[in-house]
């Protein structure tokens, strides 16, 4: 969670010590003394397992704040305060760590609040998500919280007609680093009773990484007009992530919706998929200038140890630490590197758009289906160029095994079933962008036979819906087509993948066995490339 409050540091800091304290008590253990900031850095042992780090100190001089002016107060420059809780936890530690960064000591203050659990030694790793911890709950009302202009609080916010306008230009600001989710009303449901009874439990894996709001009936279709190619109705909830381009009907695609059944069917795994993208941007987007600033953690030397002298146990230390910051230091720059990436591809989208006319201009809307616009910088070349660019599918996501992919390479006809390939992902993400507002007509193999103007056309024959019935009633054949998916589609990490593209001709060419998951996550899973899985065909 990073967000912004207007508060100072310090306060934030007692606020936060104040909750800890209290979550402490509640379960068994010592309370910590107050922080009289005596010691730059401090670890408490707080019971069986339990330790608190505090620490604090200045950050480099010049460093920016919110406002990307340097700091320049005579009376205190740039500084930062840090807690980090380690309590036991089934197989490893929970780790609750808690930076708060500011320009000077009374100005606003960037906070950062992760959760993490670590495995201890060869522990397996849970394949869960870490929960929400209750400090981000109970902390976030008190912070005034922000992301910009947005207020950030764990509940929805009911957006009526009057603020149909704000809502807008939040959904805009080009300084949005946060998701903003808007749900609709459905047709004669109560605002409250849709708050509390779907809502709330929808979105309680949130807190803290998404700005929410709710849309009264009447404020609904003002809210619709506005955002002619970015509507959500009928009880749906739709995340509109940063960069949002409201004149771009293409821009629609990159904004999932969640439909009301699927909401209705399960909401646990409703949440579990709403939360997705908006846990993915907490984690890849470059922080803050401030909170980048802030050097990773050095535990104060502790008493001499039966190993060695204090002077070897500080050196160790020193050199541990250094390796850290190097590593934090490398995180960041990938983070910007991704980031910038992202970035250029919508704009090279946009501009596409613009010379396909697929944005919107004087008021006029645009005839025909929308299709997203195919890469502009021709097919690959090879397999492993064409693994490296998957990015620049949105809507489609790899999850199989890479190097099955780049041993086609090594095939006679590799160049060739490389641009087969990326003609069929090409065709899969232009089908997903109209699936995932429902305007797609059928299935992929639908498409390909209808393919709309404008649209990729991939061949008919080569897109096959499933396998047969010998293939999936034989237990070796159908656990090779058990392929990798996210745990938000299936708790097992696994999914039966039947349907797949032709990739040249013969027994054993290569196949795509992909997982249409349009209508859920709002994305289609692409589980294996590779030379043909055995069937009755091959040996």
């Amino acid at each position: 969670m990073t967000v912004g409050s207007p508060r100072p540091r310090a306060e934030v800091a007692a606020l936060a010590d104040q909750l800890l304290a209290a979550w402490l008590k509640r379960e068994g253990h010592d309370e910590p003394p107050p922080d009289t900031l005596a010691l730059p850095a401090e670890r408490l042992r707080l019971g069986d397992r339990v330790l608190l780090d505090r620490d604090f100190g200045d950050l480099p001089a010049g460093t920016t704040g919110p406002e990307g002016a340097p700091a320049t107060d005579p009376e205190g420059g740039p500084g930062y305060i840090r807690r980090r809780l380690r309590t036991p936890a089934p197989h490893g530690t929970d780790q609750l760590t808690l930076t708060l960064a500011s320009a000077t000591p009374d100005g606003p203050t960037e906070v950062r609040l992760e959760a993490e659990y670590l495995a201890s030694g060869s522990a397996p790793r849970s394949g869960g998500r870490v929960p929400v911890p209750d400090l981000a709950r109970a902390l976030l009302p008190l912070l005034d919280a922000t992301d910009g202009p947005a207020q950030i609080g764990v509940a929805p916010r009911l957006v009526r007609p009057a603020d149909v306008e704000a809502l807008i230009d939040e959904l805009c600001d080009p300084e949005r680093r946060l998701p903003v989710l808007v749900a609709s009303l459905p047709p004669s449901t109560a605002p409250s009773a849709w708050v509390t009874e779907t809502l709330l439990p929808l979105t309680r894996q949130l807190t803290g990484l998404a700005s929410l709001h709710l849309l009264d009936h009447e404020a609904l279709p003002l809210f619709n007009v506005a955002l002619e190619y970015h509507k959500v109705y009928g009880g749906a909830v739709r995340t509109y992530l940063p960069e949002i381009d409201p004149a771009c009907r293409v821009d629609g695609a990159r904004h999932p919706v969640l439909p009301r059944h699927r909401i209705e069917e399960d909401v646990r795994r409703a949440a579990a998929l709403l939360a997705r993208e908006p846990r993915r941007l907490a984690t890849d987007l470059p922080l803050p200038a401030l909170l980048a600033a802030v050097p990773v953690y050095r535990a104060p030397t502790e008493a001499r140890s039966a190993v060695g002298p204090a002077t070897e146990q500080r050196t160790d230390q020193e050199v541990d630490a250094a390796e850290r910051q190097a590593r934090a230091d490398e995180l960041q720059r990938v983070r910007h590197s991704l980031h910038r990436s992202r970035r250029r591809e919508r704009f090279l989208s946009a501009a596409n758009d613009d010379r396909s006319g697929l944005r919107h201009s004087s008021g006029l809307s645009l005839p025909g289906r929308l299709c997203t616009v195919r890469p502009c910088d021709g097919s690959p070349g090879s397999f492993g160029e064409l693994v490296g660019r998957f990015a620049e599918f949105p809507l489609l996501e790899f999850t199989g095994d890479q190097k099955e992919a780049v041993a086609l390479d090594g095939q006679y006809a590799g160049t060739g079933w490389a641009r087969l390939t990326w003609e069929g992902l090409t065709a899969l993400q232009e089908y997903a962008a109209a699936a995932v507002r429902g305007e797609a007509g059928g299935d992929f193999k639908q498409w390909c036979e209808h393919t709309p103007p404008g649209c990729h056309r991939f061949p008919p024959r080569k897109a096959v819906r499933g396998e047969s019935r010998t293939v999936e009633s034989h237990t070796k054949w159908k656990r090779e087509r058990m392929l990798p998916v996210p745990e938000c589609v299936d708790s097992s990490r696994r999914a039966f993948m039947g349907a797949h593209l032709r990739i040249g001709g013969g027994r054993t060419a290569p196949r795509l066995h992909y997982l249409d998951d349009c209508s859920g996550s709002g994305r289609i899973y692409v589980g294996y490339i590779g030379l043909h899985l055995t069937n009755t065909r091959t040996n």
